[in-house]
């Protein structure tokens, strides 16, 4: 792994262990912060002191495969994600984003000055959502959601298998490079799609919420190994999801 992307790693972690200790989350602007039903986010992603980094991928490259294969991880995830943070990185020192977790810069995006707007929301939509991405994968374990989050499931679309089924909808009806979102909102669960780097979080999604499960159908997630065989990859991705962590994310 390149020194660049881990040189910091030990700071981000303990600031980043020192925000969740102190209970630190983002809320959306419809949430209350003092109802008891009031949705949070992730940990927030803080820019470090030389500005934001790619964390460690959690598992090898290997470790998705044979349904996402090694290379096809080694390059998603040294050079494409690399990349967003570099370019990220270009505009951190801005004054409308100096200092500020990339949840609350992403929630108020189209307010940015038009002169940063775009490289933030391009790529700080791409860090956010590659760095999400990587923690609700794992090795393939033949697990499955259980409990609250099953419950929501079953209620929302009537069974596992149905929910599948409508969000590889999304995920395949995307047109061109974009994500597909299972998101937390104040109705419930609801599947959304977003184009190129977008995401739930910011304020220019049709549906607005906490992502709790999310997958890349930009072609550089699956090409090499699926060529323009998106479905297969979608299938395949359910092999990898980390159900642990998409049921902690609806938990909170």
């Amino acid at each position: 792994m390149p020194m660049e992307i881990i040189k910091n790693s030990r700071r981000e972690f303990i600031k980043t262990a020192a925000v969740v200790g102190a209970g630190a989350a983002i809320l959306p602007s419809w949430a209350c912060k003092t109802s008891k039903n009031a949705l949070i986010a992730s940990p927030a992603i803080y820019p470090a002191g030389d500005g934001f980094i790619q964390e460690p991928l959690p598992y090898a490259y290997g470790a998705l495969e044979p349904h996402i294969d090694a290379r096809t991880m080694e390059i998603h995830y040294t050079k494409h994600h690399a990349a967003y943070i570099k370019n990220l990185n270009a505009v951190v020192t801005h004054k409308e984003i100096a200092a500020k977790s990339l949840e609350e810069i992403l929630q108020r995006v189209s307010k940015l000055p038009e002169d940063i707007r775009t490289t933030v929301r391009n790529n700080g939509g791409g860090h956010w959502n590659h760095t999400f991405f990587w923690k609700i994968m794992s090795a393939p374990t033949n697990s499955a959601p259980q409990g609250e989050l099953l419950e929501a499931i079953n209620k929302g679309w009537g069974g596992l298998e149905t929910f599948k089924t409508e969000f590889e909808k999304a995920a395949s009806t995307r047109f061109g490079s974009g994500w597909a979102w299972l998101v937390k909102t104040k109705k419930g669960l609801e599947i959304t799609s977003t184009a190129n780097q977008d995401n739930p979080l910011m304020d220019v999604s049709d549906v607005q919420g906490i992502p709790v499960l999310g997958v890349d159908v930009w072609e550089h997630a699956y090409y090499l190994h699926n060529q323009n065989r998106r479905a297969d990859y979608l299938k395949n991705f359910w092999n990898v999801v980390n159900w642990s962590e998409v049921q902690e994310l609806y938990s909170k």
